[in-house]
């Protein structure tokens, strides 16, 4: 369905303007004028289901955000075909360079910590069996096993294996940096299509391996997230950025199967195959690993 017809069942009889959001590579967004209000509709790409993507999830997530105040509004949600509409966050991209600051750290950790302190989730994000449902789908749609999968696949069974169980919280599990705004001193999070019952330490480390964070960088981040810095989270911290790397490769290989967008997925994969091998030849890793 074209913008112009999911705004007329939104907006019936209002005069709307529309203008293509850049930057997704899974879905279409829009900002949408209203008189002089503004707004985000997202429309899911094709087959984001095989994601792992729920759009009713989606849903209740983006508005239990919005509730804690650090998301959008949920302004309307389209059934069956699960189109989100949210208030458009008047307010500015945090750069890198300033997310890597240690008062911007303290204002990403209140933010994180109140969205894992809060509600649950109707569904759950598992990083270890993301990676295999994504190498099973990609199949399944002819593309090749990557040569790189065996050996990172049994990186992480070693890393589940040290980690063993750990307690679900609710989680965004995709902290991009283009995931963040900052508004009036405050940091607000935006799409919430990934979120899910999960392991923190994958949120955190998804965030520091997409922020590239020192080694002081992540001791400061989970300093302001626990209130102290301990042997044990720093390991799991480590343990878990290979984990975020190791599933948005495997993203990469599932979406040249999935996706009609004009986009480089396969040099996205080699990309984050190349920062885990990085990562595993760390001494640090193999030390946590033990």
């Amino acid at each position: 369905m074209e913008p112009e017809e999911i705004a007329a069942r939104v907006w019936p009889g209002r005069e709307v303007e529309l203008e293509p959001l850049g930057g997704g590579i899974t879905n279409r967004n829009y900002k949408v004028a209203v008189g002089d209000e503004t707004f985000v509709l997202r429309i899911g790409g094709k087959d984001t289901a095989l994601l792992g993507i729920d759009r009713e999830a989606e849903h209740v997530a983006s508005s239990i955000a919005a509730d804690l105040g650090i998301g959008p509004e949920v302004v309307a949600f389209l059934e069956p075909e699960g189109y989100l509409v949210t208030r458009f966050v008047e307010g500015s991209p945090l750069p890198v360079e300033e997310v890597r600051e240690a008062e911007t750290l303290r204002r990403v950790t209140e933010t994180l910590r109140r969205f894992h302190d809060g509600p649950s989730l109707p569904v759950r994000f598992d990083s270890f069996r993301v990676v295999e449902a994504y190498l099973t789908t990609a199949a399944s749609r002819g593309v090749a096993t990557p040569r790189d999968y065996e050996q990172a696949k049994q990186t992480a069974d070693e890393i589940e294996r040290a980690q063993g169980r750990q307690p679900e919280h609710p989680c965004h599990n995709d902290l991009l940096n283009a995931n963040f705004i900052g508004q009036d001193g405050d940091v607000r999070i935006v799409d919430w299509e990934y979120a899910g019952m999960g392991d923190r330490f994958f949120d955190l480390a998804n965030f520091s391996i997409n922020h590239e964070l020192t080694d002081d960088q992540n001791e400061a981040l989970l300093k302001a997230y626990f209130g102290e810095t301990r042997e044990q989270d720093l390991r799991s911290l480590r343990l878990m950025r290979f984990m975020s790397d190791f599933r948005e490769a495997m993203w990469g290989v599932v979406q040249q199967g999935l996706s009609e967008l004009d986009f480089d997925f396969l040099g996205y994969a080699d990309e984050h195959f190349a920062r885990l091998e990085r990562t595993a030849a760390d001494p640090a890793f193999r030390e946590s690993l033990r």
